[in-house]
This record gives structure tokens, C-alpha cells and sequence, in this order.
């Protein structure tokens, strides 16, 4: 069950990379769309990514957890942030959610380890 979220977060990356030179409109609304949601505005952007770290537990997305764990650390949360976040999903999403966030505090042990 133990996945390589830093390996997951790269392949991905260059993946969408890829995925924009095939259809690069796509891509580039979306990529547009993420920076346009995740912006600083009335909350910070370290809120909306814990929202997504949220949303991606309890949609039970493997690649959401990976980039939404990373970046919201990369904007400033701290590891008790993200664990409360998986709490709240936690409770909004039941018993998959429970293992989902137990993936969800994997990637954020991987990746604090890499922030080190």
C-alpha cells in the first residue's frame, strides 16, 4: 500500500506536461483554472490547498493527494495543518476516507522528509 508520492508527484507532472503538447487548450485552461482557485485572495493560498488536500482524500485520488500534500506545503502548512485536515475529511468521508488518509499522511511523511 505504500506508494512513492515524491516519484507519483513527478511522473505526473511530467505526464501533464506531455498531456498539454496533445492538447495544449485543455491544459492551459486548466493550469489557468488552478492558479486563478489556488491565488491568494480572501484566504491564502495555504487554505485552499489544505481544501484540496480535503477534497482529494475524500474523493480518493491518489495523484490529488500527492500534488494538493506537496503543495500545501510548499505554501506554508505545517504538518499539524494537514493533519487536521485529514481529520476533517475524515469525518466528512467515513471509513474511506480513513484510508485515504492514512495515504495522505504517507505522502506528507515522504514529503516533509524531502523538505528536511
Amino acid at each position: 500500500m505504500i506508494k512513492d508520492y515524491s516519484k507519483n508527484y513527478n511522473e505526473l507532472t511530467k505526464l501533464m506536461g506531455e498531456m498539454g503538447t496533445k492538447i495544449p487548450e485543455t491544459m492551459r485552461a486548466f493550469n489557468a483554472l488552478h492558479k486563478a482557485s489556488t491565488d491568494v485572495g480572501a484566504l491564502p493560498t495555504k487554505f485552499k490547498e489544505l481544501i484540496a488536500v480535503g477534497i482529494a482524500i475524500t474523493v480518493r485520488c491518489d495523484g490529488c493527494i500527492a500534488f494538493h500534500v506537496k503543495h500545501a506545503l510548499d505554501s506554508g502548512a505545517s504538518s499539524e495543518e494537514i493533519m487536521e485536515t485529514i481529520g476533517v475529511a475524515v469525518m466528512m468521508g467515513g471509513g474511506p476516507a480513513v484510508v485515504y488518509g492514512c495515504e495522505a499522511m504517507e505522502a506528507l511523511k515522504q514529503f516533509a522528509v524531502l523538505e528536511s
